[in-house]
């Protein structure tokens, strides 16, 4: 422990604030559960309304109080302690307790189209599946009991108005889905850091949202463009209402404009689709951007602040990657590997630290200016501390040409790179298992390099203990093997690998007998610097946690003031005038998305410029390094390695090759199913699936598994 707090002193304010924030989110839930019932809708609600509908914050007043206020609460409070965490609690001791004491790790499926899904998950799932059918069933049984004045007055079938009601019911329903749908993809969520989430963990939560959002969004569509069809108001698909009144209470072209871009994107994101033409996918995603707007102006701005809190820290996080991606990165060096394997090298600032399987996103403009493709850290930055590596395997248009561009006979001098992140996962405590086994397939074992590294250098600090390290990879070529090479630094390292418990057990697949490596093809290229790159540093530096707590604060403040000062000296006389006017609900809609978008703008652009002047004398510093620093001649770019030539023979010594053979995975776990052990698992999903299967079949507490989303 640093200076500060004592252990127990952190510990109760770990405590007391996680208790706040958990009785604010229950509250917030329990809000979501009461929606669709008479009793809030009609009494509750409408109460809340009238004492927070003033004349600065209008008819939204009541939903900005009661759905977007508490999570952009919970996501301040949480930045903040992190933040405590990180600066007192070194070892995460209270975050790990969170984690552990909420989110079993105990599997419940292992395969099949949800993937592996663990008990508690499972739970979860199903409980937001019951409050979903809960709201649906009492937004229809409420609203069919006047299905037959309706039809009455409207001279229409009973069946024919329900099925309207069965319309507006789902869309209602859909917006309990839309709320929570763009948490998992925020990459630095303090909401999802404080719950023991990543983000590239959580892009199944986001999978399962989509699915059933647009599910009931295409449903919702559909009910009422039959009962138009029905009706003979097939002319009401063409609507596009400016003022909310009794018959038109939305805009419908614009819901059709949504829907469609929805759509879009629903039938490119499927697994098929999305793996086979992921260029497709990608692009097609950015239109979220439409699907946003337009659902806006569907529905109206007062009512979109339902779904607001996760969209706000979506972009507050977006604008963040915006301003960071625009920093052009100094690129060290790029080793080349058999079997088209790169690790770029690039240089980092001494104040970044980062966690064991850590991603960064890589862009590479010279190949495309729109694509950012994540990538699992490979360096660790107690043994690396100017330098941040990457390993990017050849499986895929971009990568392909990016190995095209490094293993030509003349390579080039400088690689232009922007690069996001680096983004930690939650919880890295390693140490706490007796034994670590780690199952890799091809280059699922990059997360796993970081890990050996980070348990190398805990072995060589004086009274550690680290756990023995029992490591199971799988290739499928004997080429490949020159990624155990990866383990240890590219410059070396003066630490003895001797005192890490490490065995390595590695299978080739698709070949019987050792071969033949070409030794031209493993080289490492050192690239020339340039006075306008800059080495890869934390978007709010040091204490990015407290920083980000400050954004979402302060923005949501500089957004409250915008709203009020339009409603109090525009909106509010127009709508209270004597002329019986309104003010355009488009309108109104479209103030509201610009006011979000410039608070979140001012507030994050003062933080990173702030940032970026604080951390330019060292910026600047290590510009004078590198130029000062001799470029190396033309014979010195390119220099041969030996594929056999560890650093350490121990290395060597740790490792079992087994050709012709796939491992056995049942009988390794089940000869240590005794023992406190921590089983991770990064590789195809067949693997993964596998591993887990394994896994479940034992019924000890002392198993710990965890499938690690690896990106290369």
């Amino acid at each position: 422990m640093g200076s500060g707090p004592s252990g127990s002193s952190m510990k109760i304010v770990s405590a007391v604030i996680t208790l706040l924030l958990m009785v604010v989110f229950l509250g917030y839930m329990m809000i979501w559960s009461m929606t669709p019932i008479n009793t809030f809708y009609l009494n509750w609600f409408p109460d809340v309304e009238k004492k927070t509908s003033s004349t600065y914050l209008g008819e939204q007043g009541s939903t900005i109080l009661i759905y977007t206020f508490p999570i952009l609460f919970i996501s301040t409070v949480a930045s903040l302690y992190l933040h405590l965490v990180r600066k007192y609690d070194h070892d995460h001791n209270t975050s790990r307790f969170f984690s552990r004491m909420i989110f079993s790790r105990r599997l419940a499926i292992t395969k099949g189209p949800l993937g592996i899904v663990t008990r508690t998950e499972l739970t979860f799932l199903a409980m937001f599946v019951a409050l979903l059918v809960w709201s649906l069933y009492s937004y229809m049984h409420d609203l069919f009991a006047f299905a037959s004045v309706q039809a009455a007055q409207e001279k229409t079938q009973v069946w024919e108005v329900k099925l309207e009601t069965a319309g507006l019911s789902l869309g209602l329903v859909g917006n309990t889905c839309l709320a929570f749908l763009f948490f998992p993809v925020a990459r630095g969520s303090s909401v999802l850091q404080f719950f023991g989430l990543t983000s590239e963990a959580s892009i199944k939560y986001h999978i399962w949202l989509g699915h059933i959002t647009m599910a009931i969004f295409t449903a919702h569509g559909l009910c009422y463009v039959t009962y138009w069809s029905r009706t003979h108001q097939i002319s009401q698909m063409l609507e596009w209402s400016k003022f909310r009144t009794d018959k038109a209470k939305v805009s419908n072209v614009a819901g059709e404009i949504a829907l469609l871009a929805g759509l879009v994107m629903w039938a490119t994101s499927f697994g098929r689709i999305r793996r086979k033409f992921f260029e497709l996918f990608y692009y097609s995603h950015h239109l979220y951007v439409v699907f946003v707007v337009f659902y806006v102006f569907h529905i109206g701005f007062a009512e979109s602040c339902h779904i607001l809190p996760g969209f706000y820290l979506f972009l507050i996080d977006r604008y963040l990657r915006l301003l960071q991606s625009q920093k052009k990165i100094r690129s060290v060096a790029a080793r080349i590997l058999p079997s088209k394997t790169v690790e770029l090298n690039f240089s980092k600032s001494s104040g970044l630290s980062y966690a064991p399987t850590s991603i960064a996103f890589i862009n590479v403009p010279s190949i495309s200016r729109m694509q950012w493709h994540p990538f699992t850290i490979t360096s660790n930055s107690n043994m690396d501390s100017d330098k941040i590596s990457v390993v990017i395997k050849c499986d895929g248009s971009w990568s392909h040409e990016l190995f095209q561009i490094l293993s030509s006979p003349s390579p080039t001098s400088r690689l232009e790179v922007s690069v996001e992140g680096p983004y930690e996962p939650p919880s890295t405590n390693f140490m706490r298992y007796e034994k670590l086994v780690l199952v890799s397939g091809g280059s699922g074992i990059t997360p796993f390099i970081s890990i050996i590294r980070e348990m190398n250098f805990q072995s060589n600090r004086r009274g550690s203990r680290t756990p023995r390290i029992h490591l199971i990879c799988a290739f499928k070529k004997y080429a490949n093997l020159a990624m155990l090479e990866l383990l240890l630094p590219v410059s070396g390292t003066t630490l003895d690998l001797s005192r890490l418990h490490l065995q390595i057990e590695a299978y080739i697949t698709q070949e019987t007998e050792p071969k033949t490596v070409d030794k031209s093809s493993i080289r490492t290229i050192l690239f020339k610097p340039d006075p306008s790159d800059v080495p890869v540093s934390a978007v709010l530096g040091p204490n990015s946690w407290l920083w980000l707590g400050a954004i979402i604060s302060s923005s949501f403040i500089i957004f409250l003031l915008l709203i009020g000062l339009l409603t109090r000296f525009y909106i509010f006389p127009i709508d209270h005038n004597t002329n019986n006017m309104k003010y355009p609900m488009p309108a109104s809609a479209a103030f509201g998305m610009l006011f979000v978008c410039v608070a979140i703008t001012i507030a994050a652009s003062a933080a990173f410029l702030w940032n970026n002047r604080e951390n330019g004398k060292e910026l600047n510093q290590i510009r004078t390094i590198d130029m000062s620093t001799p470029a190396p001649s033309p014979a010195s770019l390119v220099y041969e390695t030996e594929l056999e030539s560890f650093p350490h023979q121990s290395l060597r010594q740790a490792t079992t090759v087994l050709l012709g053979r796939r491992p056995n995975l049942k009988k390794i776990l089940s000869e240590l199913k005794e023992e406190n052990i921590g089983v991770y698992v990064s590789g195809p999903r067949t693997m993964r699936q596998e591993v887990a299967a394994v896994c479940s079949s034992f019924s000890t507490d002392n198993l710990h598994f965890e499938s690690i989303s690896f990106s290369w």
